[in-house]
């Protein structure tokens, strides 16, 4: 079963440097519906506003993927680490048994980015953070392992998290179809940045997501150039 969750349709926030967008259930916005899928808790669409971003503030025992759409975001934390991640890349942040980081935008224009929380499979791990530049021509007509915790991703060159749970990118060419396996007794979770794609048949446009359920597989053809992301999820 595909369902498609419309963009339209997703919890929203807006203030004068920040306006966010919630596939699930987020802060004030709640969506008895929509309260995650499995360890996947949050998926917010943000776009940052330049010169702007978020104060240090603390996070504990959780997986937090951040994929750059356009623009880029720079990072701070308490443990010393400082990095920028620009358009097309992914950083991880593993808070683990607490970390305190600041999120900004320090660019001339809009930052958009998809912010991605997943469950560890345990509290109290190491934080830590990694960011990673993907070759912009390497998920050209091909789904490529951004993050990981399944066993053979990071040989793959997939950045580490703590769940048996990886995100997976793709930018395709008009009329390019990719496939995907679903394990036994697992779902999905995708979301189109870009363009409109049709999943088994059914249509999803840009900035919609859908939830994957009872599939062995999906084909994923690309209407027009597209760029997409799938969280694969026990």
């Amino acid at each position: 079963m595909i369902e498609v969750i419309p963009f339209a349709s997703l919890g929203r926030f807006d203030n004068e440097w920040l306006a966010a967008r919630y596939h699930f259930s987020f802060a004030n916005y709640r969506h008895r519906e929509r309260d995650g899928l499995g360890p996947l808790l949050v998926w917010n669409d943000d776009t940052i506003q330049p010169g702007t971003g978020f104060p240090r503030h603390g996070h504990r025992d959780m997986e937090i993927i951040t994929y750059v759409r356009e623009g880029a975001i720079t990072h701070e934390d308490h443990l010393g680490n400082v990095g920028r991640t620009e358009a097309g890349d992914v950083q991880v942040m593993s808070a683990g048994k607490g970390i305190l980081h600041a999120e900004f935008n320090k660019e001339a224009e809009p930052a958009r980015i998809f912010q991605i929380w997943i469950m560890p499979d345990a509290e109290g791990h190491k934080p830590r953070w990694e960011t990673k530049a993907f070759p912009k021509g390497e998920a050209a007509g091909r789904l490529v392992v951004l993050a990981s915790g399944r066993e053979g991703d990071g040989d793959k060159g997939a950045l580490a998290i703590n769940q048996d749970a990886a995100l997976l990118g793709a930018t395709l060419p008009a009329g390019t179809t990719v496939t995907h396996a679903i394990g036994q007794g697992r779902q999905a979770y995708l979301v189109v940045a870009r363009g409109t794609v049709r999943v088994n048949g059914t249509q999803i446009g840009e900035r919609d997501g859908a939830v994957v359920s009872g599939e062995s597989a999906i084909a994923i053809e690309a209407v027009g150039e597209a760029e997409l992301l799938i969280a694969d999820l026990p």
